[in-house]
């Protein structure tokens, strides 16, 4: 039988998941940081064609193609931890205070606040990257991680709650290469606890949470 040409469908930018108002966080530091998002989608397509040709051409053993498959995994994970943290951003000066993830928190946790300062301080880890509150798809169990660059520390069938950008570029038209703590503080009273719940409810469901 002979082969079709596969094509994957394009991705598009969620432009509703844009954030506005938030508290010290500028529109000039999300619209500087939107941009480099809006890249990362448009290298996930280009990286989708060029695969598909590639493979079509019956050049999967050279160069080029080993290079773009070592940039694949880097280039979605931008696309998709970005949608992440943008989308549960919003201007919401609380702290969780009731419901299912609330329960979570403090059996996987012991407290809110113990939950809030151990994410906090995985967030100043010394690196570049992200951090992110995992929910466990078996188990329904709440862990906080730091993921290195985009990639390396992402937990395999596990399902982000909340999603925290901690690259220097989400922070350094507001506060400088130094001011990461600023940010994270800033970061904590933006946060949309119904979109968090909202995935955590889709894990309780079965499901991957939907990052839109």
């Amino acid at each position: 039988m002979g082969s079709t040409t596969s094509k994957l469908p394009a991705y598009d930018v969620r432009e509703e998941l844009k954030p506005e108002n938030l508290f010290d966080i500028s529109a000039e530091q999300i619209d500087d940081h939107w941009n480099l998002y809006k890249g990362y989608v448009k290298q996930v397509n280009t990286l989708n064609e060029e695969l598909v040709k590639l493979r079509d051409a019956g050049e999967v053993g050279g160069l080029v193609y080993a290079d773009r498959r070592r940039r694949y995994g880097f280039e979605y994970n931008g696309m998709v931890l970005h949608e992440y943290y943008f989308g549960n951003l919003k201007n919401n000066q609380n702290d969780l205070e009731t419901g299912d993830l609330l329960t979570a928190m403090t059996r996987s946790f012991g407290s809110y606040n113990t939950w809030k300062k151990d994410f906090e301080a995985a967030a100043k880890s010394r690196a570049i990257g992200w951090a992110i509150l995992y929910a466990d798809t078996t188990t329904g169990a709440l862990t906080n991680h730091f993921i290195a660059e985009h990639g390396n520390g992402n937990v395999a069938g596990f399902s982000p709650v909340l999603v925290l950008d901690v690259w220097e570029h989400a922070y350094m038209v507001d506060h400088l290469a130094s001011g990461r703590g600023d940010y994270i503080a800033a970061f904590m009273k933006n946060i949309d606890w119904d979109k968090a719940q909202e995935r955590y409810e889709a894990v309780k469901a079965g499901k991957i949470t939907p990052r839109f």
